[in-house]
């Protein structure tokens, strides 16, 4: 590959790069910065599954994305997918495996933020358990189709909040004791990081690569909970005063899916794995989101948690 390539100028992808005969899975795909990775990829040709909890959702974001690039209906897919389920994960897996022939690039987009305590389906923290436990189980039972269809890639949005996590609790994965909501999504996305880590390990030698990234502090849907009036009403004077600084400051879904586009579909990127990215170019990750031992960890209490070892 040309080490003269760039497809990125700053932190906006500038590449006409096309995916003609691609798939793509996007997780979480019908708003924010999923939604516009997908108009952007639906643009370049490729075939656009969108897996969404909320199909009513999911079929909004197509009309939108029908509309924007005038693609013929065929382009873009919605599935069920609920990530705060290992049955739905399972279904929406065995789905893909059995009606596609390939996979040419899996986005683990979709993911909760500070969001109030909760329990996933299967009994596991609510940020835990959708934005690392169901990716990392999802991405295992659709890991034989993405080989086979490689070169491709597999990218992870993780967040510079990795940074505020300084280790993993071992002992308190769920967080049971002294809960806050902004400690388990900073060790949620560590564990997005690390994962990578291991998984581009263990994929060696298969022309598959795999990516994390941070896709900038966004003006999206994710802050929902930070300010939501229903917990308490501080939030919600918050939410007033900190509008216009977001609208001023925070990058738009366009600007934050940069990323994600980026490493989708950067030729230069074809022998690069494991990295950690932001504005469209490799970048520090925090010095626990380095530790090879941690992430071998973490993989194999996943794959007992998922049932993956069993």
């Amino acid at each position: 590959m040309p080490s003269n390539i760039k497809s990125a100028s700053g932190s906006w992808v500038r590449s006409n790069v096309t995916l003609t005969g691609k798939t793509v899975v996007i997780t979480g795909a019908n708003t924010g910065i999923g939604l516009e990775t997908a108009i952007d990829l639906v643009k370049r040709d490729a075939r656009v599954i969108i897996a969404c909890r909320s199909l009513e959702r999911a079929g909004e974001a197509k009309g939108r994305v029908i509309k924007e690039t005038e693609c013929d209906d065929s382009k873009i897919i919605v599935k069920h997918l609920d990530l705060s389920s290992f049955d739905s994960i399972k279904q929406f897996a065995a789905d893909i495996n059995e009606t596609e022939e390939r996979l040419d690039i899996l986005i683990n987009n979709a993911g909760v933020m500070l969001c109030p305590e909760g329990k996933t389906k299967d009994g596991f923290e609510i940020q835990f358990g959708v934005n690392h436990l169901g990716h990392f189980l999802l991405t295992n039972l659709l890991l034989d189709l993405i080989k086979r269809s490689a070169p491709s890639r597999i990218v992870v949005v993780s967040s510079g909040a990795h940074k505020q996590c300084g280790k993993i609790r071992w002992n308190d994965l769920n967080m049971s004791k002294n809960y806050s909501a902004g400690d388990a999504y900073c060790q949620s996305k560590l564990m997005n990081v690390l994962f990578v880590k291991e998984l581009a390990a263990r994929l060696e030698g298969t022309n598959v690569s795999a990516y994390a990234l941070h896709p900038g502090v966004v003006q999206t849907d994710l802050w929902r909970h930070l300010y939501d009036g229903n917990v308490s009403c501080w939030r919600s004077c918050l939410n007033c005063c900190m509008y216009p600084i977001r609208k001023a400051a925070f990058k738009t879904a366009v600007h934050g899916a940069q990323t994600s586009i980026y490493c989708a579909i950067a030729p230069e990127l074809e022998n690069v794995s494991g990295k950690y990215f932001s504005d469209c170019k490799i970048t520090n990750e925090s010095n626990a989101a380095k530790k090879l031992d941690e992430a071998k960890r973490l993989w194999e209490v996943s794959e007992e948690l998922t049932g993956l070892s069993s």
